[in-house]
């Protein structure tokens, strides 16, 4: 440790000891002021109370007898300041450190700011941005903060198990994000397995690996889209993969054609009693039991008769018969549509 550290220490101590009187205030500032330097020079706490204990001992034998017995108490006094700087110091670069990594990781995952920049600082956090990477989101039935014992319990499952491995965990609106190398698909299974338990039943999208700069914000997005799909489809299941959601947002590239195709499909069943969100829920799960009515009435909590005279009851509002491998694939595709778009609660 340099001695700058100590400069003028023993002078307070033996001016606070040969009256018995406290640290002045400009003494005790003194003191933290060099407290902080220490910090910033990178000198842990505990070599630096070594050295203050060190230095009272050497000179605990040249004062007097009087002198001594306030020597303790002294360089408690002493020792309380400079530590105080220097845990301020570490708790200031603790924050500096943590609004840097905030900043970056709100660019990174909205593709703002210059990407050759962006990949220079991504090195700074563990990420090489010139490889592919994945990204894996999870949410449940809380927000979640970088702070919250869930992150905490995760990011501890993830170093134990795969060490640093370019890896970053972090939290965006309440969810958990994941963002780990394409190459190293493992990261992202345990990530959603833990985040799964540790949220109590939530949900995880994986979105697909991506190269460059761009691609962080574009496997991201690929995430979020899927969880908003999932919502929308009713789809339960724990980890849900963008790739295999793809025909989603295919179907609804042409947000008209799609909005046409229900409305011209099924608009009739606005006709029946009780409007036509119950026989839209009796194609759905009809569709789903690879069109088994019997299935699908125990999903609907209905008789199999029932189920069948909606079925019937859709054949002739429709003039489509979902029996009917010809007219099936109309159907399902406007039937997906319809949970797309919100229809019937929302008028296309």
């Amino acid at each position: 440790m340099g001695e700058e550290h100590l400069e003028g220490y023993t002078e307070i101590l033996t001016g606070a000891c040969a009256t018995g009187r406290r640290l002045t205030r400009d003494e005790i500032d003194a003191l933290r002021r060099r407290g902080e330097r220490a910090a910033e020079d990178g000198i842990g706490l505990r070599a630096l109370v070594r050295a203050h204990l060190s230095a009272a001992q050497d000179l605990q034998p040249e004062l007097s007898r009087s002198a001594a017995g306030h020597l303790l108490a002294t360089v408690a006094q002493a020792v309380d300041a400079f530590a105080e700087g220097h845990e301020r110091a570490q708790r200031l670069a603790v924050r500096q450190e943590e609004a840097a990594r905030r900043e970056f990781i709100d660019d990174l995952l909205y593709g703002r700011s210059d990407l050759g920049r962006l990949a220079e600082r991504a090195e700074r956090f563990g990420l090489l941005l010139s490889h592919a990477h994945a990204v894996a989101v999870a949410q449940g039935r809380q927000p979640y903060g970088d702070g919250s014992a869930v992150t905490r319990g995760i990011e501890s499952s993830l170093v134990t198990r795969f060490g640093h491995r370019r890896i970053l965990l972090t939290t965006k609106d309440g969810r958990l994000i994941c963002v780990a190398p394409a190459d190293e698909p493992d990261v992202l299974a345990f990530f959603a397995k833990q985040a799964y338990a540790a949220t109590d039943g939530g949900q995880v999208a994986i979105g697909r690996s991506h190269t460059g700069p761009g691609g962080v914000v574009h496997s991201y997005e690929e995430a979020l889209n899927a969880l908003d799909l999932a919502m929308r489809m009713d789809l339960n299941d724990p980890v849900l993969h963008a790739a295999d959601l793809l025909v989603y947002p295919v179907l609804t590239r042409d947000r008209q054609a799609m909005a046409d195709l229900v409305v011209s499909v099924l608009g009739p069943l606005r006709q029946a009693r009780g409007g036509a969100q119950p026989l839209i829920d009796t194609l759905t799960a009809y569709f789903d039991t690879g069109c088994v009515a019997a299935e699908a009435a125990r999903r609907l909590r209905l008789s199999v008769r029932a189920t069948t005279y909606r079925l019937d009851r859709i054949h002739r509002l429709t003039g489509s018969d979902p029996s009917d491998p010809v007219h099936r694939y109309t159907l399902q595709t406007a039937v997906i549509g319809a949970r797309l778009l919100g229809w019937p609660d929302q008028e296309l």
